[in-house]
Protein backbone atom coordinates (compact mmCIF):
# COMPACT_ATOMS: atom_id res chain seq x y z
CA UNK A 1 0.00 0.00 0.00
CA UNK A 2 2.75 2.36 0.69
CA UNK A 3 4.17 1.66 -2.74
CA UNK A 4 1.18 2.86 -4.53
CA UNK A 5 0.87 5.71 -2.49
CA UNK A 6 4.63 6.24 -3.38
CA UNK A 7 3.87 5.90 -6.83
CA UNK A 8 0.78 8.53 -7.64
CA UNK A 9 2.76 11.60 -6.82
CA UNK A 10 5.11 10.22 -9.07
CA UNK A 11 2.62 9.53 -11.93
CA UNK A 12 1.63 12.95 -11.21
CA UNK A 13 4.56 14.60 -11.42
CA UNK A 14 5.80 12.58 -15.02
CA UNK A 15 2.64 13.83 -16.20
CA UNK A 16 2.79 17.25 -15.32
CA UNK A 17 6.36 17.47 -16.85
CA UNK A 18 5.16 15.66 -19.86
CA UNK A 19 2.12 17.88 -20.14
CA UNK A 20 4.88 21.16 -20.03
CA UNK A 21 6.97 19.23 -22.51
CA UNK A 22 4.40 19.24 -24.92
CA UNK A 23 3.41 22.99 -24.57
CA UNK A 24 6.79 24.62 -24.12
CA UNK A 25 7.65 26.20 -27.23
CA UNK A 26 11.61 27.36 -27.89
CA UNK A 27 12.12 28.96 -30.88
CA UNK A 28 15.45 30.20 -32.30
CA UNK A 29 16.25 32.92 -35.02
CA UNK A 30 18.94 34.36 -36.28
CA UNK A 31 18.75 38.12 -37.93
CA UNK A 32 21.42 37.07 -40.53
CA UNK A 33 22.79 33.69 -41.67
CA UNK A 34 26.09 35.36 -43.63
CA UNK A 35 29.04 35.63 -41.11
CA UNK A 36 32.89 36.65 -41.80
CA UNK A 37 35.45 34.12 -39.56
CA UNK A 38 36.11 35.95 -36.24
CA UNK A 39 32.66 38.43 -35.58
CA UNK A 40 30.32 37.73 -32.94
CA UNK A 41 27.38 35.16 -34.36
CA UNK A 42 23.99 36.09 -32.39
CA UNK A 43 21.50 33.72 -31.99
CA UNK A 44 17.90 34.50 -30.18
CA UNK A 45 16.32 31.87 -28.16
CA UNK A 46 12.27 32.41 -26.79
CA UNK A 47 10.97 30.26 -24.45
CA UNK A 48 6.88 30.33 -24.56
CA UNK A 49 5.43 28.89 -21.12
CA UNK A 50 1.92 27.54 -22.62
CA UNK A 51 1.76 24.42 -19.91
CA UNK A 52 -1.10 25.77 -17.80
CA UNK A 53 1.43 26.67 -14.85
CA UNK A 54 4.55 29.01 -13.68
CA UNK A 55 7.42 27.09 -15.13
CA UNK A 56 11.05 27.98 -13.03
CA UNK A 57 13.95 26.94 -15.70
CA UNK A 58 17.38 26.65 -13.35
CA UNK A 59 20.56 24.74 -14.30
CA UNK A 60 23.15 23.73 -12.48
CA UNK A 61 27.35 22.74 -12.33
CA UNK A 62 27.25 20.05 -14.65
CA UNK A 63 24.20 21.23 -16.75
CA UNK A 64 22.93 24.57 -17.84
CA UNK A 65 18.97 24.99 -18.16
CA UNK A 66 20.05 26.20 -22.02
CA UNK A 67 21.99 24.99 -24.40
CA UNK A 68 22.97 25.74 -28.52
CA UNK A 69 24.31 22.46 -30.32
CA UNK A 70 25.68 23.42 -33.54
CA UNK A 71 26.42 20.81 -36.19
CA UNK A 72 28.52 20.79 -39.58
CA UNK A 73 26.16 20.10 -42.82
CA UNK A 74 27.55 16.62 -42.57
CA UNK A 75 25.91 15.93 -39.01
CA UNK A 76 29.62 16.32 -37.19
CA UNK A 77 28.84 18.05 -33.68
CA UNK A 78 31.11 20.34 -32.68
CA UNK A 79 32.49 20.25 -29.56
CA UNK A 80 31.84 23.67 -27.18
CA UNK A 81 34.81 25.72 -26.13
CA UNK A 82 32.12 27.54 -23.47
CA UNK A 83 28.82 27.14 -21.84
CA UNK A 84 26.20 29.84 -21.78
CA UNK A 85 25.35 31.10 -18.19
CA UNK A 86 22.34 32.01 -17.18
CA UNK A 87 20.69 32.55 -13.52
CA UNK A 88 17.42 31.14 -12.71
CA UNK A 89 14.47 32.19 -14.69
CA UNK A 90 10.36 31.93 -14.04
CA UNK A 91 8.15 32.08 -17.04
CA UNK A 92 5.09 32.87 -15.86
CA UNK A 93 1.92 31.39 -17.60
CA UNK A 94 1.05 32.79 -20.87
CA UNK A 95 4.02 34.90 -21.26
CA UNK A 96 7.80 34.06 -23.04
CA UNK A 97 10.95 35.27 -22.27
CA UNK A 98 14.38 35.96 -24.68
CA UNK A 99 17.94 35.68 -24.66
CA UNK A 100 20.56 36.02 -26.54
CA UNK A 101 23.60 33.94 -27.06
CA UNK A 102 26.82 34.91 -29.17
CA UNK A 103 27.73 31.24 -30.72
CA UNK A 104 31.54 32.18 -31.56
CA UNK A 105 32.27 32.61 -27.98
CA UNK A 106 30.63 29.24 -27.06
CA UNK A 107 32.22 27.30 -30.33
CA UNK A 108 35.36 27.47 -32.56
CA UNK A 109 33.88 28.80 -35.86
CA UNK A 110 37.11 30.36 -36.98
CA UNK A 111 36.92 28.49 -40.16
CA UNK A 112 35.03 28.67 -43.13
CA UNK A 113 32.06 26.31 -43.82
CA UNK A 114 28.58 26.00 -43.37
CA UNK A 115 26.89 24.74 -39.65
CA UNK A 116 23.18 24.46 -38.36
CA UNK A 117 22.49 24.99 -34.92
CA UNK A 118 19.06 24.82 -32.33
CA UNK A 119 18.46 24.97 -28.82
CA UNK A 120 17.71 22.92 -25.99
CA UNK A 121 16.12 24.08 -23.00
CA UNK A 122 15.46 22.06 -19.56
CA UNK A 123 13.62 22.62 -16.62
CA UNK A 124 15.54 21.38 -13.36
CA UNK A 125 15.78 17.30 -13.35
CA UNK A 126 15.97 17.10 -16.90
CA UNK A 127 19.82 16.26 -17.98
CA UNK A 128 19.05 14.43 -20.72
CA UNK A 129 15.93 15.54 -21.85
CA UNK A 130 14.74 18.70 -22.66
CA UNK A 131 12.28 20.98 -25.10
CA UNK A 132 13.91 21.51 -28.98
CA UNK A 133 13.70 24.24 -31.35
CA UNK A 134 13.83 24.29 -34.68
CA UNK A 135 17.10 24.21 -36.41
CA UNK A 136 18.32 27.14 -38.83
CA UNK A 137 21.16 26.71 -41.07
CA UNK A 138 24.00 29.68 -41.10
CA UNK A 139 27.32 30.18 -42.92
CA UNK A 140 30.86 30.98 -41.94
CA UNK A 141 32.75 33.17 -45.00
CA UNK A 142 37.05 34.38 -45.66
CA UNK A 143 36.67 37.36 -46.20
CA UNK A 144 39.51 39.01 -48.76
CA UNK A 145 41.54 41.76 -47.13
CA UNK A 146 41.35 44.88 -48.50
CA UNK A 147 44.03 46.36 -46.17
CA UNK A 148 46.49 45.28 -43.56
CA UNK A 149 49.20 46.78 -41.24
CA UNK A 150 51.22 45.24 -38.37
CA UNK A 151 52.26 46.80 -35.40
CA UNK A 152 54.11 46.36 -31.95
CA UNK A 153 52.59 47.04 -29.04
CA UNK A 154 54.14 49.75 -27.37
CA UNK A 155 55.62 48.52 -23.71
CA UNK A 156 54.67 44.84 -24.25
CA UNK A 157 58.22 42.98 -26.19
CA UNK A 158 57.22 40.05 -28.55
CA UNK A 159 53.57 41.49 -28.68
CA UNK A 160 51.50 42.90 -31.73
CA UNK A 161 48.26 43.21 -33.45
CA UNK A 162 47.43 43.13 -37.37
CA UNK A 163 45.09 45.51 -38.53
CA UNK A 164 43.00 44.62 -41.41
CA UNK A 165 40.39 45.56 -43.82
CA UNK A 166 38.38 43.03 -45.07
CA UNK A 167 35.62 43.03 -47.90
CA UNK A 168 33.30 40.46 -48.17
CA UNK A 169 31.10 40.11 -51.96
CA UNK A 170 27.96 38.50 -52.02
CA UNK A 171 27.45 38.95 -55.59
CA UNK A 172 24.71 41.99 -55.35
CA UNK A 173 26.76 43.86 -52.79
CA UNK A 174 30.22 44.46 -50.78
CA UNK A 175 30.22 44.56 -47.08
CA UNK A 176 32.79 46.24 -45.21
CA UNK A 177 34.51 44.81 -41.75
CA UNK A 178 37.16 46.16 -39.66
CA UNK A 179 39.37 43.41 -38.10
CA UNK A 180 42.40 43.16 -34.96
CA UNK A 181 44.35 39.85 -35.30
CA UNK A 182 46.73 38.79 -32.69
CA UNK A 183 50.03 38.32 -34.46
CA UNK A 184 51.30 35.80 -32.09
CA UNK A 185 48.39 33.49 -32.10
CA UNK A 186 47.19 34.08 -35.73
CA UNK A 187 43.61 34.16 -34.19
CA UNK A 188 40.96 37.35 -34.33
CA UNK A 189 40.57 39.49 -31.25
CA UNK A 190 37.79 40.96 -32.76
CA UNK A 191 35.85 41.50 -36.14
CA UNK A 192 33.35 44.87 -36.86
CA UNK A 193 30.94 44.16 -39.99
CA UNK A 194 31.20 48.19 -41.11
CA UNK A 195 28.24 47.31 -43.15
CA UNK A 196 27.45 47.99 -47.59
CA UNK A 197 29.93 49.82 -48.49
CA UNK A 198 29.65 51.47 -52.87
CA UNK A 199 33.26 50.66 -53.90
CA UNK A 200 33.48 52.78 -56.95
CA UNK A 201 35.04 55.01 -54.06
CA UNK A 202 37.71 53.32 -52.88
CA UNK A 203 38.11 53.37 -49.13
CA UNK A 204 40.79 54.79 -46.96
CA UNK A 205 42.55 53.56 -44.20
CA UNK A 206 45.42 54.63 -41.69
CA UNK A 207 46.18 54.75 -38.00
CA UNK A 208 46.90 57.78 -36.12
CA UNK A 209 49.74 58.23 -33.41
CA UNK A 210 47.39 55.92 -30.71
CA UNK A 211 47.70 52.92 -33.31
CA UNK A 212 43.92 53.53 -33.64
CA UNK A 213 42.83 52.71 -36.96
CA UNK A 214 40.24 55.10 -39.14
CA UNK A 215 38.22 53.90 -41.83
CA UNK A 216 36.73 56.08 -43.92
CA UNK A 217 34.46 54.48 -46.61
CA UNK A 218 31.24 55.24 -49.15
CA UNK A 219 27.64 54.05 -47.64
CA UNK A 220 25.21 55.32 -49.76
CA UNK A 221 25.75 58.04 -52.82
CA UNK A 222 25.66 60.86 -50.53
CA UNK A 223 27.00 59.43 -47.23
CA UNK A 224 30.29 58.60 -45.97
CA UNK A 225 31.03 56.22 -42.29
CA UNK A 226 34.08 56.43 -40.27
CA UNK A 227 35.14 54.05 -37.69
CA UNK A 228 37.86 54.31 -35.23
CA UNK A 229 39.27 50.70 -33.78
CA UNK A 230 41.40 50.49 -31.78
CA UNK A 231 44.62 48.25 -30.90
CA UNK A 232 42.62 45.85 -28.81
CA UNK A 233 40.22 45.45 -30.86
CA UNK A 234 37.39 48.18 -29.28
CA UNK A 235 35.10 50.24 -31.58
CA UNK A 236 35.86 53.63 -30.58
CA UNK A 237 33.11 55.33 -32.75
CA UNK A 238 30.91 55.47 -35.50
CA UNK A 239 30.12 58.88 -37.24
CA UNK A 240 28.77 60.15 -40.76
CA UNK A 241 29.97 62.42 -42.76
CA UNK A 242 28.28 63.91 -45.92
CA UNK A 243 30.55 65.68 -48.76
CA UNK A 244 31.56 68.88 -48.39
CA UNK A 245 32.10 71.97 -50.74
CA UNK A 246 33.35 70.45 -54.47
CA UNK A 247 34.99 66.94 -53.60
CA UNK A 248 34.75 64.04 -51.50
CA UNK A 249 35.68 63.85 -47.55
CA UNK A 250 39.10 62.67 -47.14
CA UNK A 251 41.33 61.62 -44.06
CA UNK A 252 43.83 63.99 -42.70
CA UNK A 253 46.75 63.35 -41.14
CA UNK A 254 48.36 66.24 -38.97
CA UNK A 255 52.09 66.25 -38.33
CA UNK A 256 51.40 65.26 -34.45
CA UNK A 257 49.71 62.19 -36.07
CA UNK A 258 46.42 63.31 -35.24
CA UNK A 259 43.47 61.90 -38.36
CA UNK A 260 40.54 63.85 -38.88
CA UNK A 261 37.84 63.83 -41.41
CA UNK A 262 38.70 67.26 -43.63
CA UNK A 263 35.82 68.48 -46.72
CA UNK A 264 32.88 67.05 -45.13
CA UNK A 265 29.49 68.44 -43.23
CA UNK A 266 29.40 65.78 -39.99
CA UNK A 267 25.57 63.87 -40.11
CA UNK A 268 23.91 63.31 -36.78
CA UNK A 269 20.46 61.38 -38.16
CA UNK A 270 19.21 61.90 -34.67
CA UNK A 271 19.75 65.65 -34.42
CA UNK A 272 18.19 65.83 -37.37
CA UNK A 273 15.21 64.13 -36.66
CA UNK A 274 15.10 66.46 -33.27
CA UNK A 275 14.86 69.31 -35.35
CA UNK A 276 12.32 68.21 -38.24
CA UNK A 277 10.37 67.84 -35.34
CA UNK A 278 10.28 71.33 -34.28
CA UNK A 279 9.52 72.68 -37.55
CA UNK A 280 5.90 74.24 -37.09
CA UNK A 281 3.22 73.12 -39.83
CA UNK A 282 1.52 75.39 -41.77
CA UNK A 283 -1.48 74.83 -39.79
CA UNK A 284 0.16 75.40 -36.61
CA UNK A 285 0.59 79.30 -37.08
CA UNK A 286 -1.85 81.46 -35.11
CA UNK A 287 -4.38 83.00 -36.58
CA UNK A 288 -4.50 86.74 -36.47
Amino acid sequence: MTGIRLLFPLLFLGLCLSTARAQVEVTLKMARNNFVSGESIPVAVTVTNRSGQDLVFQGNSRVGWLDLMVSNLNGVALTPIGQPAFGAVKIPLGQAMSRTVDLASLYPLQTAGNFSVYAVVRLPGQADNGYGSNRTVFNVNTALPYWTQKIGLAGKPGQGREFRVLQFNTGSKTTLYAQVMDTRTGNAIRTHPLGEALMFRKPSVTLDNRQVMHVLYLMSPEMWGHVRVAPDGQLLGRELHKRGAGSDPVLLTSRDGIVQVGNSIPYDPKAEAEARGKVRKASDRPTF
